[in-house]
């Protein structure tokens, strides 16, 4: 498993991938990207940790896309039905996927201290086999791991 948002990368190439990924995907399946779904995505892209819908309508405000709850929730159930996003249900908060457009059910790798969250893969390959056998269909899976990350190990 990977866990990108706590490792060293370039986070503009990131942003820039994820954000093309995200409007190639919306192109071949018709969806609308509106400008502030977009914004909002670029929002959750720019730091590695999940924020609140008020924190994301926060910003919205200051740059004048709208200063109503329903403009950030409508973009993040946009996001969210379209797998562009994840809810961190211990927080209450969305995180940006990391892996758009794929078939996944990540763990979430949740840092106490700085609250950096990274996305992991695997987590519905481990789990699958050991439901398989009890005849359980499941149907949505959140995973979630609190811990430190390696810098505030480091730190500590």
């Amino acid at each position: 498993m990977s866990h990108f948002g706590f490792s060293d990368h370039d986070h503009s190439s990131c942003i820039v991938q994820t954000v093309q990924e995200v409007e190639a995907r919306c192109a071949a399946e018709r969806l609308q990207l509106t400008p502030v779904r977009r914004r909002v995505l670029e929002i959750l892209l720019q730091k590695h940790q999940a924020l609140g819908a008020y924190d994301i309508l926060d910003v919205l405000r200051q740059e004048g896309l709208g200063s109503q709850p329903p403009v950030a929730y409508r973009a993040l159930d946009f996001l969210v039905t379209h797998g562009f996003a994840h809810k961190i249900e211990k927080l209450n908060a969305f995180v940006a996927c990391t892996h758009p457009g794929e078939d996944h059910a990540p763990a979430f790798l949740i840092c106490r201290d700085c609250h950096a969250v990274a996305e992991a893969h695997g987590a519905r390959v481990v789990l699958g086999k050991n439901v398989q056998t009890s005849g359980f269909a499941v149907e949505t899976m959140v995973i979630e791991c609190e811990g430190l990350c390696p810098n505030c190990q480091d730190a500590a």
